[in-house]
């Protein structure tokens, strides 16, 4: 099996949750997700992420995708 291509996308969970101050338990418990789910997602180690997930962060955080996720250039 060839290796997985890395992606290019860039999650910015840190900077919106020191923005927020929410914390990242605090924000798992609010969007119903695991810690562990969400710190495995901030850390840009997920390889999907189901739009429910995405719009319970965007409303809990009060943003867009745009400003959680953005692609990075080669």
């Amino acid at each position: 099996m060839p290796p997985e291509d890395p992606h290019q996308i860039t999650v910015h969970l840190d900077a919106i949750l020191a923005d927020r101050g929410i914390t990242l338990v605090e924000l798992a418990e609010r969007v119903g997700v695991t810690p562990v789910n969400l710190s495995i997602l901030k850390n840009g180690r997920a390889k999907a992420i189901r739009f429910t997930t995405l719009s319970a962060l965007c409303r809990e955080l009060g943003c867009q995708p745009g400003d959680i996720l953005s692609r990075t250039e080669d």
